[in-house]
């Protein structure tokens, strides 16, 4: 369906996403130090990789971003010394995190990984398959780099809830994004060092930032708590 809709529809969406590219604001990510404690007793180690919304877009500091957030759920949740560091980037594909990654010396043992990712694999276009290779990759690397015992893949978002997307793209993409999205929940299923983590939270306009395209605080906040209910419901730490 998907395919039939981009074919019938194609010189519109083309037109429709550069016209979004031009007219939705770029904002920056948020500031603050990307790596810190939060918390007492044992020590954590956590990893948070990942894209814009990873790095905060849409906030104006780490403190209320997602890791922010996350960090403070997690220590309260766990009763842990949280021991966090952020690898972000503003547009980063699965792919291109992962060579992020890579460039990120030095390469710091972590307990646990958070990956926030799959929104840019939607925007440029990348099949389910290749995306799913990129995780694949990404989730090796994080175990035999950092040691991390388990990689957390958080859930895409409900493109098709994003104000800054006209209609018929904002359906298509959404579209998309719910095929990545299960393609990744099934993927996570066949592995015992990976795990699906379902955010539950259907955006409307009043919880994103300006832009109509990334969060705002109340949604890191949801987000955050989701994922650190998720660790320690899993018994992941």
């Amino acid at each position: 369906m998907t395919l039939a809709l981009k074919l019938a529809l194609g010189p519109l969406l083309l037109a429709q996403g550069r016209w979004t590219r031009w007219r939705t604001p770029v904002l920056p990510e948020a500031e603050g130090a990307r790596e810190g404690r939060c918390g007492s007793g044992t020590a954590l180690r956590l990893l948070i990789v990942g894209d814009s919304s990873a790095a905060g877009v849409g906030v104006s500091t780490q403190e209320v971003a997602l890791a922010g957030q996350l960090t403070r759920a997690l220590a309260q949740a766990s009763g842990r010394c949280v021991h966090w560091r952020l690898v972000a980037r503003s547009g980063a594909t699965t792919a291109q995190a992962l060579e992020l990654l890579r460039e990120a010396a030095p390469h710091r043992p972590a307990d646990i990984a958070v990956a926030v990712l799959g929104v840019n694999d939607v925007v440029d276009q990348v099949p389910p398959p290749r995306a799913l290779q990129a995780r694949a990759a990404l989730t090796d690397w994080l175990r035999r780099e950092t040691g991390a015992r388990h990689v957390v893949h958080a859930a895409l978002p409900p493109m098709h809830r994003f104000p800054a997307l006209p209609q018929p793209l904002r359906a298509v993409m959404g579209l998309d994004a719910r095929r990545h999205d299960r393609a990744l929940k099934q993927w996570c299923e066949g592995r015992k060092d990976a795990s699906y983590a379902w955010m539950g939270m259907d955006l409307s306009p009043e919880v994103m930032a300006h832009d109509g395209f990334h969060p705002a605080e109340p949604v890191y906040r949801h987000c955050g708590h989701a994922l650190a209910r998720h660790i320690v419901s899993y018994r992941l730490i």
